[in-house]
């Protein structure tokens, strides 16, 4: 098996005169848990939107399993194995947890049977086992989440995106949430994750990229990237690693 799932080679988009991305490469392996984070607007969702085939990039390209995907159709490459979720979730609210989620497993299964058995397991999988029948607009935002993570599950992912799965949880659902992507990682599934839930990235993430400005800027273990000059002076600005070092200094 090759050590590289999913491969970025200088991956860039502009909007008017708006560097969205620019310039990013990255290689994915496989059966890792890796994570992409970055301040607000530093380009990350729109990056995923590249890797997925939702937006064609200006320049660039991706592999996924050694074949060129660089803007194959969602469909397509959800169909090859690589499916994302989506930071704002829109479950369809009259449907019932089961059947929303057997809308990810009908990418694979025509039968509708097959589809709502195969929802059945998926749902044992996110621990949403007890909601199988209530109407998805019922479930609270973290089962909203929940809900979203199933209906990607349920297209059997190679790879799976999860965009920022954790906003809006509270610290008790951020902590029941945390098993659930490790096993999909256990499981055999690869993940990259864009979090900003930073003691979720230190807990989950073997590998993490750091992105700002539509650049990427540090990448490494999540204690290199937090420790990392240029990754504080993103988030908290100019001049700030100078000075902690120096309050650092002081006896």
């Amino acid at each position: 098996m090759s050590d590289v799932l999913l491969q970025a080679r200088g991956l860039s988009i502009t909007f008017g005169g708006l560097r969205a991305v620019q310039d990013v490469s990255l290689d994915v392996p496989p059966n890792r848990l890796t994570a992409l984070v970055g301040p607000n607007g530093a380009g990350k969702t729109t990056l995923f939107a590249l890797l997925s085939g939702f937006l064609k990039p200006g320049a660039g390209s991706v592999q996924f399993m050694g074949r060129d995907i660089t803007g194959l159709p969602p469909h397509q490459s959800a169909r090859l194995g690589l499916t994302r979720t989506f930071q704002i979730v829109q479950p369809f609210g009259a449907q019932t947890v089961r059947e929303n989620i057997a809308v990810g497993a009908h990418l694979h299964l025509r039968d509708r049977r097959a589809a709502l058995a195969a929802a059945d397991e998926v749902a044992e999988r996110v621990n949403l086992k007890d909601n199988l029948d209530k109407p998805a607009a019922d479930l609270t935002v973290a089962g909203r989440k929940r809900l979203e993570l199933a209906r990607a599950l349920a297209t059997r992912p190679r790879l799976l995106l999860l965009d920022e799965v954790l906003a809006g949880l509270n610290p008790s659902e951020i902590d029941e949430m945390i098993p659930v992507i490790r096993g999909l990682a256990d499981s055999g599934v690869t993940v990259l994750m864009i979090e900003h839930v930073m003691r979720a990235v230190m807990s989950l993430a073997e590998h993490v990229w750091v992105l700002a400005q539509g650049r990427l800027i540090a990448g490494g273990t999540p204690r290199e990237v937090t420790s990392n000059p240029a990754v504080i002076e993103a988030y908290l600005g100019h001049g700030t690693a100078e000075r902690l070092a120096r309050e650092g200094e002081q006896p």
